[in-house]
């Protein structure tokens, strides 16, 4: 029998009400809730991860923040990235445990779901050796960083569907030198309907997980808990 998945749609939400919203539905999760997928878009932030290495933000702060970006530090796993309009996050709270996985093989996951959203839009995507993520030809179109505590996961991925990609001039995107970025828009000859490409995020996501999509919450504005 599948397990179920819950998906909620969010409004553009800032990173902190997203990650106090994921803190709150890992709680739940772990007292037994369904497993949950969010997806969003954040207003223009650069987050840290653990690895991150000071280096890699490539300006100040102070013009990040003229250009209305903000900077967050997070505890996910790898080094620094962007997120902002016209880029699709996936924030998976996920009982690794009732799933039978373990973190590495959690991530091939990952990767294999977004290898499959880019192959319905006639894209190529692969994975490289030791780089968390998703690569095309044209470079690094979907980013991948995790946490797992107490057995449930938390943040997940980001894939680049119509996303500014001037925003990455300002790092080393995953702390990865000479790393080139790009979209769905910028591979493709008609840029791709957001809402198309979470529909597909879903029924990949639920295909290479093994869900049952048992709800799907219309786009809210997210404010308090799940």
């Amino acid at each position: 029998m599948s397990a179920a998945l819950r998906i909620v749609r969010m409004t553009e939400t800032d990173y902190e009400t997203a990650w106090r919203w994921q803190l709150d539905t890992a709680a739940a999760v772990r007292a037994g809730a369904p497993d949950t997928l969010a997806l969003l878009q954040h207003p223009p932030v650069y987050t840290f991860g653990r690895r991150v290495r000071a280096e890699h933000l490539l300006v100040s702060e102070e013009r990040l923040a003229a250009r209305g970006a903000a900077v967050v530090e997070t505890n996910r796993g790898g080094d620094i990235t962007f997120h902002g309009p016209g880029q699709v996050v996936g924030y998976a709270i996920l009982n690794l445990r009732r799933l039978g996985l373990g973190p590495v093989d959690y991530v091939c996951r990952l990767e294999e779901a977004l290898i499959g959203v880019l192959a319905r839009a006639g894209i190529t995507g692969y994975r490289v050796r030791g780089r968390p993520g998703v690569w095309t030809d044209g470079g690094k179109i979907a980013a991948i960083g995790v946490r797992l505590e107490g057995g449930v996961t938390l943040h997940g991925f980001a894939l680049n569907v119509h996303t500014d990609l001037s925003y990455f001039d300002a790092i080393v995107p995953c702390g990865l030198e000479g790393t080139s970025v790009t979209s769905m828009s910028r591979l493709l000859s008609a840029p791709p309907r957001l809402v198309d490409v979470e529909h597909a995020i879903v029924e990949e996501f639920a295909r290479v997980l093994g869900y049952e999509v048992e709800t799907s919450v219309a786009r809210q504005k997210i404010g308090g808990l799940p």
